[in-house]
C-alpha cells in the first residue's frame, strides 16, 4: 500500500471541517468520501437522508446477493466546530499527523477504504458482499442515524467498526454504555431576609442530592457518574425555587441500568418527602454498554491471526468508557468488533494524533480478514452464521 498516499489523502479529509453541528461541512465531507468510494468498480454509493437533520449519512454497497455478507461501520463527523480554533492538520513528525480527526475516525476510514480498494483487486472478491455505512451525527449520540443503523444491524451476521484503536495499538473489547440525565429541584421561594424560613432553597437541596449521587459509583463498580452542569437561582436576596442539573452516567453492564437509576431514586426520596420540595430526575441511557460476545471473542482471534499473518505489530484488546455507534449495534443484536481504525490518541482535543504507519499496516490485517473471510476461513459460534 501507498503509505504516503494514505498520509495525503488523511490530510485532505482532515482539512475538512465536519463538525456535527456544521451542516455544510459535512455535505463537503460526504461528497468527498463518496467521490473516493465510487472509484470501487461496481460499488452502489448512496445518499441516504435522515430524519431530523438536514446532514445525510454515506452507504456503499457491494455484492448485496453474494452468500457472505459483512457490515463495516464508520461515522465522518467531529467534536470541531467550524469556529473551533483546532482547524488544520499538522505533521508532528514522520510517524505523527496531528489534526482534527485524524483518530476519531477520518484515520479509519481511510483505513477502511484502503482495506476495500486492496480486497477488490483479489479473485476471491465475488464470494463476499459488503456494506459501508458512514453517518453524520455520532460525535453527537447518533439520533438521527439511530433508525438506519438499528435497520442495518437486522440484516448482517456482524459489524466491523473502524473507531481508532487505543494509543498502544489495542483494540475494542467492549464499551460503557452512556446516558445524560437532568435532575430538576423544585422548591419555594421567599424573601431571604423577611422570610427565610418560608422559603424551600432548591440550590441546597441539590447540592445535598448531587453530593450523594457523586459517591454512587462506589457501591455500584463499573458504573461512572459526572455532574457535568448546575444552573438555578437569580437575585441574592430570593430564596431560590429551582435548580437543576446534567449528569452523565456510564456503565459497564445493560443490568446497571436499572440499579444506578434505582439509587439515584432512593437519593431523591428524602428530600421529596419534605414539605415544600420536588426532585425528579428525567433522561435515559441512548447508548447500552456493547459487551464481549462468543462472536465477537471469535472475530477478535481472528484479526490477530489476521495481522500474525501480514506481520503487524502485536496487539490486545481492552474495555473503554468512549461509546459509538457499536453500542447501538450491539444493543440491536449484532454482534461487533470495534477500535480495527488508526493508532492514535488525545481524541476531542486540539492534541489529536494519529500514528501513520498504522494506516497502511491495520489496512493490510482489514484486507487479509476480509480475503479470509471471502474464504470462509473466519469460523464462528452457529449463531453468527447467518446473512
Amino acid at each position: 500500500m501507498d503509505e504516503p498516499a494514505l498520509r495525503d489523502l488523511l490530510i485532505r479529509w482532515a482539512n475538512i471541517n465536519s463538525g456535527s453541528g456544521h451542516v455544510a461541512g459535512l455535505e463537503r465531507m460526504r461528497a468527498a468520501l463518496a467521490a473516493e468510494f465510487a472509484k470501487l468498480r461496481g460499488a452502489q454509493v448512496e445518499t441516504v437522508p435522515l430524519a431530523g437533520t438536514a446532514a445525510c449519512a454515506l452507504r456503499v454497497r457491494q455484492r448485496p446477493a453474494a452468500p457472505r455478507q459483512v457490515f463495516l461501520s464508520g461515522h465522518y463527523d467531529t467534536v470541531y466546530d467550524a469556529g473551533h480554533p483546532f482547524q488544520t492538520c499538522q505533521l508532528l513528525d514522520a510517524r505523527t499527523l496531528g489534526g482534527p480527526g485524524v483518530a476519531d475516525m477520518k484515520g479509519g476510514i481511510v483505513i477502511l477504504l484502503a482495506a476495500l480498494q486492496a480486497f477488490e483487486r483479489t479473485a476471491q472478491a465475488s464470494a463476499l458482499g459488503w456494506e459501508v455505512l458512514l453517518t453524520p451525527d455520532e460525535e453527537t449520540g447518533s439520533v438521527a442515524s439511530r433508525p438506519v443503523i438499528e435497520e442495518a444491524a437486522k440484516r448482517f451476521p456482524f459489524a466491523l467498526i473502524f473507531e481508532p484503536a487505543r494509543e498502544n495499538g489495542d483494540l475494542v473489547e467492549s464499551r460503557k454504555g452512556t446516558g445524560i440525565f437532568t435532575v430538576t429541584c423544585t422548591g419555594r421561594a421567599a424573601h431571604a431576609g423577611r422570610a427565610a424560613n418560608e422559603g424551600r432553597n432548591a440550590i441546597v437541596a441539590l447540592a445535598e442530592f448531587l453530593v450523594a449521587a457523586h459517591a454512587v459509583p462506589e457501591d455500584l463498580p463499573g458504573v461512572l457518574l459526572n455532574v457535568g452542569s448546575v444552573q438555578g437561582g437569580g437575585a441574592v436576596n430570593i430564596v431560590p425555587d429551582r435548580a437543576s442539573a446534567e449528569i452523565n452516567i456510564r456503565i459497564t453492564r445493560a443490568n446497571d441500568a436499572a440499579a444506578v437509576l434505582a439509587r439515584l431514586h432512593e437519593l431523591a426520596a428524602p428530600i421529596n418527602a419534605r414539605e415544600g420540595y420536588r426532585l425528579e430526575i428525567a433522561g435515559q441511557f441512548n447508548r447500552l454498554p456493547l459487551e464481549a460476545t462468543p462472536t465477537s471473542r471469535a472475530l477478535f482471534a481472528a484479526w490477530q491471526q489476521c495481522a500474525r499473518d501480514v506481520g503487524a505489530a502485536p496487539f490486545s484488546w481492552t474495555h473503554v468508557g468512549g461509546g459509538s455507534d457499536g453500542n447501538l449495534l450491539g444493543a440491536a443484536g449484532l454482534p461487533c468488533l470495534d477500535g480495527l481504525g488508526v493508532v492514535g490518541g488525545h481524541l476531542h482535543s486540539a492534541s489529536e494524533y494519529a500514528h501513520l504507519p498504522s494506516l497502511a499496516e491495520r489496512a493490510r490485517i482489514a484486507a487479509r480478514f476480509l480475503t479470509k473471510l471471502s474464504l470462509d476461513e473466519v469460523t464462528l459460534p452457529v449463531a453468527a452464521a447467518r446473512t
